[in-house]
């Protein structure tokens, strides 16, 4: 799903696919990372949230609109200026942020894919980025996958772990797709404020790394077992 300016292990993913597929057909899920992400402030952790507006429980992400206002945009903007003037990458990071958390008039999905683009642009990857609203599949949970994974010829499906509870690997073997577990593992890099705090939103990574750098982080963060 094009979620709120995701964590790390998001973006491991893009950089490790030949293409990468928004599922911006899924259904919207209130309070998760769909519309909000943590940052850290001086003394915890600092959540952000999108406003959205969603009409319908089952409405998807092309569906729920972002409400962007003044007062949101200003406050945000202040609560990244006061946790991060200290970062060595303020000044870039901060305008680019600045950009884009001002554009008006877009579903969820629009505003958060562009982005997790700009963002995948700036550290050079090279994945392929596709929307599932432009696949015509109408089908659902692991069969919709399948039938993406057909849609690009592919012969392997990179998934998080956090779906192995629920993922069917011998369905994926029977259409010809070997079923690939990221082998991400949480990088640690320079950060203010004491103690290291994992699972962040990537801005907390590219404030202190800046895109050079934080592109070599992600791509080197696998296991390597």
């Amino acid at each position: 799903q094009p979620n709120f300016i995701p964590w790390i292990g998001y973006f491991y993913k893009i950089c490790h696919s030949d293409v990468f597929v928004f599922l911006d057909t899924a259904q919207y899920e209130k309070n998760s990372y769909a519309d909000r992400n943590t940052m850290k402030a001086s003394n915890a952790a600092v959540q952000i949230k999108l406003p959205v507006k969603c009409l319908h429980h089952t409405d998807s992400y092309n569906d729920v609109a972002v409400k962007i206002t003044d007062y949101w945009v200003d406050k945000t903007l202040k609560t990244l200026e006061y946790n991060y003037k200290k970062a060595r990458y303020f000044d870039q990071i901060y305008e680019d942020m600045s950009i884009w958390l001002k554009r008006s008039d877009l579903s969820l999905s629009e505003f958060n894919s562009l982005i997790i683009t700009d963002i995948c642009k700036k550290m050079h990857f090279e994945t392929t980025i596709r929307f599932s609203r432009e696949l015509n599949i109408d089908s659902a949970n692991i069969q919709r996958i399948i039938e993406i994974c057909k849609y690009f010829n592919a012969d392997t499906y990179f998934s998080g772990k956090g779906a192995m509870d629920y993922q069917n690997e011998e369905i994926f073997l029977k259409n010809g797709i070997a079923l690939q577990y990221t082998d991400f593992s949480h990088p640690v890099y320079h950060q203010l404020w004491n103690k290291f705090l994992p699972n962040l939103s990537i801005v907390d990574l590219l404030f202190n790394e800046g895109y050079e750098n934080s592109s070599m982080i992600i791509k080197n963060s696998g296991s390597h077992e």
